[in-house]
């Protein structure tokens, strides 16, 4: 077994993982919930897609076994005979072997579809098989907090009864960019989240979701005044994507968020968050 120590702000989280690919993960006898999720929370964006091969299963099982983030986000789509699966864009050919349209595949044809990784990656990555959502909330569902980001509205109900059947209701965040489908989510009885980029935040009026909304993620490149606006809106955790560098990250702590989305969570977690200088500036 490998032990490895995720950073969590002002507290340091041990998790027990294994060193094996496809080994059994043990974690405790009822679910991790975001309950146990420190002040300062890092997520790690598809895995960490700056480090390891996006949306795929060794990419997701290597961020949690590094320990380096609290919550995995990883993406879904529907496929045409309803199957849900782990990818991010519209078709197969950034990422995969493959090329077009992902919601004209059944699941048969999905089981031979191989995820290409990337050659500016670090390390050494093999071709593997895409993975299905069944596949990462059975395999990681209560050992870790996951994030997954609806990317076809009309699947947030088959989501809901995968998350119910499982007991991951308060382990699992739904995001989404449309705040309909944030409360429709709700409504669902799962944890909802919110992103909105930065031309969207100067119009925002984030007070009006505090009844339905969990996270809301907000774009860190958006002006030091929307993002002030969302952390003091009143929903309770706000979090900014998509970090990549520490200097990104410690301005966004500074101004309030209470989290990061990140493509670099094993470098996030090897920088030291800097002290604010005079006046809280860094």
């Amino acid at each position: 077994m490998v032990i490895t120590t995720a950073l969590t702000g002002l507290t340091a989280l041990t998790l027990t993982a294994p060193s094996g690919y496809l080994a059994p993960i043990e974690w405790g006898r009822v679910p991790l919930t975001l309950d146990a999720l420190p002040r300062v929370v890092y997520t790690a964006h598809r895995g960490g897609a700056l480090e390891v091969p996006e949306n795929s299963m060794a990419g997701l099982l290597t961020a949690y076994e590094r320990g380096t983030a609290q919550v995995i986000d990883f993406d879904t789509r529907i496929l045409r005979d309803g199957t849900l699966v782990v990818m991010h864009d519209k078709t197969l050919d950034r990422t995969t072997y493959a090329t077009g349209p992902v919601h004209l595949l059944d699941r048969y044809q999905w089981h031979g579809v191989l995820v290409r990784p990337d050659a500016s990656l670090p390390g050494r990555w093999r071709p593997e098989r895409a993975p299905t959502v069944e596949e990462v909330l059975d395999r990681f569902g209560g050992r870790i907090m996951l994030m997954l980001e609806a990317k076809d509205p009309r699947s947030v109900g088959k989501l809901a009864g995968m998350i119910r059947a499982r007991g991951l209701t308060r382990s699992v965040f739904v995001n989404t960019n449309t705040p309909s489908v944030a409360r429709r989510a709700h409504e669902l009885g799962l944890l909802a989240q919110l992103w909105r980029s930065k031309e969207q935040m100067r119009t925002d009026r984030p007070e009006q979701w505090t009844s339905y909304v969990d996270v809301l993620d907000v774009d860190y490149k958006a002006r030091d005044s929307d993002l002030r606006r969302a952390v003091n809106s009143g929903v309770p955790r706000v979090w900014a994507h998509t970090v990549t560098t520490a200097k990104q990250r410690d301005r966004v702590l500074r101004l309030g968020c209470n989290g990061v989305i990140t493509d670099t969570p094993g470098l996030l977690a090897r920088t030291p968050v800097a002290p604010a200088g005079p006046a809280g500036r860094a």
